[in-house]
């Protein structure tokens, strides 16, 4: 499975916010240059976010957006899943097609990708935008312990 472009702007996004928790709406530009997201691109992410209930946004000298939650209660797998639809390995197929035309082996194949696609659930559902925060610290401070 593969995160389209917009997926994975998204969650850098939501990462961003998601460490300024509590210090205000954050502009988009910020969001953008830290991220390496174009603003263009983020302003639409960010509006279908807010639409989806994962962001809020305040207008006017003092807006931005921030997190409409709290980050341990954003999982990647929802947002994947707003975005970018099933968390599939592959397209889904034609199901008439195949029953007309059915090949040795569609039961194994449709078990793999079964399991295929609930192991990449039970990863993406059980990590929080926090889990990323986590994680992020986590190795920062490894890393300044290794000079």
């Amino acid at each position: 499975m593969s995160l389209s472009q917009k997926c994975q702007y998204a969650l850098r996004a939501l990462f961003e916010l998601a460490t300024k928790q509590g210090q205000g709406p954050i502009r988009i530009g910020l969001i953008a240059e830290v991220q390496g997201v174009p603003p263009r691109f983020l302003e639409l992410i960010l509006g279908e976010l807010r639409n989806g209930g994962y962001v809020a946004s305040r207008r006017g000298v003092r807006g931005g957006y921030m997190l409409a939650m709290p980050p341990a209660a954003i999982s990647v797998g929802d947002i994947i899943r707003f975005l970018d639809g099933p968390l599939s390995p592959v397209k889904q197929i034609n199901r008439r097609d195949s029953q007309n035309h059915p090949h040795y082996g569609d039961q194994a194949f449709a078990a793999l990708w079964q399991k295929a696609s609930d192991g990449l659930a039970a990863v993406y559902d059980a990590t929080s935008l926090q889990d990323l925060i986590d994680d992020e610290q986590t190795a920062r401070d490894v890393s300044n312990y290794a000079i």
